[in-house]
């Protein structure tokens, strides 16, 4: 049995395969995260858009911009293992990896079919919606699986073991 993994491509090689898709009639779909500790909220939004089209695309945020974003703790898990993980998934055919705060420039670059985003975002929070929009693709919001953040999963792992962890072992605290 033979495992068929996503690709991870630089932007100038997804534009490249946008376009294939675009001549062959294929529907692109589109979206992005830090996805630093996979979880299955994750995975059934990643699910769901697959499912919105022939193509799925996942944007990674860099770990650059998960610091700057989340927090110098973070990511857990650096950007190719997190690239390597969501490339292994079934319904991820493409994963491309920007160093921005927001996909905003990669978006346009691609403009998807389908741009997906979890229904926590309202559609004016949502980043390249109007470059979408304007070529004549949609936005769609997914419903979050309720119970999954990587927020919570944090918090429960740092409850559950903060007893059984030697002192010395401990994460110093923020200086």
């Amino acid at each position: 049995m033979r495992c068929e993994m996503g690709r991870v491509l630089d932007m100038a090689d997804l534009v490249r395969e946008r376009q294939l898709a675009r001549d062959a009639g294929r529907r692109f779909v589109f979206t992005n995260g830090c996805f630093d500790i996979l979880h299955r909220g994750h995975v059934e939004l990643l699910k769901a858009s697959r499912a919105l089209g022939d193509l799925l695309c996942v944007g990674l945020n860099s770990d650059g911009s998960v610091r700057r974003l989340k927090g110098r703790r973070r990511p857990l898990v650096g950007q190719a293992d997190r690239a390597a993980v969501l490339a292994a998934l079934q319904c991820v055919d493409l994963v491309t990896i920007f160093d921005e705060d927001t996909p905003a420039r990669l978006i346009a670059a691609v403009l998807p079919d389908v741009l997906v985003k979890g229904a926590d975002y309202s559609a004016d929070d949502i980043v390249g919606r109007e470059d979408v929009e304007r070529a004549g693709g949609r936005v769609v919001r997914i419903p979050i699986l309720q119970g999954y953040s990587t927020e919570s999963f944090f918090r429960e792992v740092a409850n559950r073991y903060r007893d059984s962890l030697k002192p010395d072992s401990r994460v110093k605290p923020d200086s």
